[in-house]
């Protein structure tokens, strides 16, 4: 059985919304730890939401964010392009 393609709009319903967005995170984190796993690599996720709009949602942890963001800044620019695609240039 194949899965349908799914459709990419705006989900009007808040209810709707809300559960997407749950499944959708809950998918995210979960191949975030996979990459990590798999291919022994430092990573880190940081969601911001309208529903926790008091601070982010961060995996694995707030110092393991900042461990990994510090270690990103701490490479020369040169290498820190090397190491982006497409990416924001700077963390703020």
């Amino acid at each position: 059985m194949t899965r349908r393609k799914v459709v990419l709009a705006y989900i009007a319903n808040d209810s709707e919304r809300k559960a997407s967005y749950k499944k959708r995170k809950k998918g995210l984190i979960k191949k975030v730890k996979e990459i990590t796993v798999l291919c022994d690599v430092e990573a880190c996720a940081i969601i911001y939401s309208r529903y926790h709009p008091d601070e982010p949602e961060i995996w694995p942890s707030k110092e393991g964010a900042v461990a990994v963001i510090e270690r990103f800044r701490s490479l020369s620019e040169m290498e820190q392009a090397k190491k982006m695609l497409n990416q924001v240039r700077k963390f703020y």
